[in-house]
């Protein structure tokens, strides 16, 4: 039975907490409660173990059964951390990471997945902190259930209404049904840019910064995937939990791809690999002259056929980030190097581009058909990548 730690903080819509608490209850979940301070002046704490059949968390001073600590037992147990309602305070705790009540303890303890449902006067919802906040969780792929519009508590009219309790529970269940669909799955990732050396200070590269690969290897982490990521040059932080293997060259790459692939069930290459490197790479700097210069250049390997050449039973994926004609390009590349699903990238769309955060992309298939993903934060892209490749797995053990 799968374990939901259900965050109550202090807002009109804790009451809704109860409901969604006895709805998860009829789906067969298990859900343990963590309140705020505040929380528990709405709702009381015995309500709640009532409900649940559970000690409610909310001392974090407090220890559990033998001398547990339960910001820690709670989050290592949970398979998912619902916050419902979710107001601005506990929402800029998570952003920033602030730990000074149960909650916001065991948010940073747990590693599963979490869903927050926000509640809050429609001015604080729009309000400028609360929006980075959001977009902050956003991005390390926090689930966030829009609050609904209407008549507030406060008398407001507009959004920031607790979302209905068959939505947040929809949400909760969704996430729980995909948390662990990779489990003992070995998934290689390639991610960022390669660079080409030309002389000591020089090289030839693109624009990748790698944030769409590396949402991509946390996201298959969190789906219970052993993870190797072989990276480019990037200012990323390594991600805890997985295997990372540093490049630099295309060449490089290519055998670090070669030495890991084996074992892979999935591939996803979503590094931007130079396609041209200097013939040559001079031992000193090349100064410069009166005149012009010509730089030689020579095809890199095509790490991305040699994979679809060998691919097996391997789920494969690709990437294509085009200017123009991205259907056309996209659908072409994916028949050429033998994909299963090409992520098709128009760089130069709003929001898109090199560096961002967020991504909007169409994922075609092999054989046809394609999913169109709209703005969204690159983890929610991968997400939706991900969900792509979990059922083409389960077409083919079917």
């Amino acid at each position: 039975m799968p374990v939901v730690v259900l965050g109550v903080t202090g807002g009109i819509g804790a009451y809704k907490a109860c409901e969604v608490l006895r709805e998860l209850q009829r789906r067969e979940v298990d859900v343990h409660v963590v309140m705020t301070a505040a929380g528990a002046r709405f709702v009381t704490p015995m309500t709640f173990e009532a409900l649940s059949r559970h000690p409610v968390f909310h001392d974090q001073w407090a220890l559990g059964v033998n001398g547990e600590i339960p910001h820690i037992s709670l989050a290592d147990e949970a398979d998912l951390l619902l916050v419902a309602p979710a107001t601005a305070n506990i929402l800029g705790k998570f952003a920033r990471g602030i730990a000074d009540d149960a909650l916001s303890t065991l948010y940073l303890a747990t590693r599963a997945p979490v869903v927050v449902a926000p509640a809050m006067n429609v001015n604080m919802f729009d309000h400028p902190a609360v929006v980075e906040n959001i977009g902050l969780l956003r991005g390390r792929g926090v689930r966030v259930v829009e609050p609904g519009s209407g008549y507030l508590a406060c008398g407001w009219l507009g959004k920031g209404r607790l979302a209905e309790v068959g939505e947040i529970v929809d949400a909760a269940m969704a996430a729980l049904a995909r948390r662990r669909d990779l489990e003992g799955v070995t998934v290689l990732v390639t991610a960022g840019p390669t660079v080409e050396d030309w002389d000591p200070v020089r090289f030839v590269s693109n624009r990748s910064s790698g944030k769409m690969g590396y949402r991509l290897a946390e996201a298959a982490r969190d789906r219970g995937a052993k993870v190797v990521l072989v990276s480019g040059p990037t200012s990323l932080p390594v991600p805890w939990g997985l295997e990372v293997v540093p490049v630099r060259s295309a060449d490089e790459m290519q055998r670090a791809v070669a030495e890991r692939v084996r074992p892979a069930s999935v591939v996803i290459a979503a590094a931007a690999v130079s396609d041209y490197r200097p013939a040559t790479k001079r031992a000193s700097k090349v100064k410069k002259t009166g005149g012009r210069l010509t730089l030689d250049l020579v095809r890199t390997p095509d790490i991305l056929r040699g994979l679809g050449e060998a691919k097996g039973k391997r789920v494969l994926v690709g990437f294509a980030a085009e200017t123009e004609d991205l259907l056309h390009h996209a659908a072409k590349k994916l028949a050429a190097k033998n994909l299963d699903l090409i992520v098709a990238n128009d760089v130069t769309a709003p929001g898109a581009g090199f560096g961002s955060d967020t991504n909007s992309v169409v994922l075609l298939r092999r054989g046809g058909g394609r999913v169109e993903v709209p703005l969204a934060s690159k983890r929610e892209v991968a997400e939706r990548i991900l969900d792509e490749v979990s059922a083409l797995r389960k077409g083919r053990s079917g």
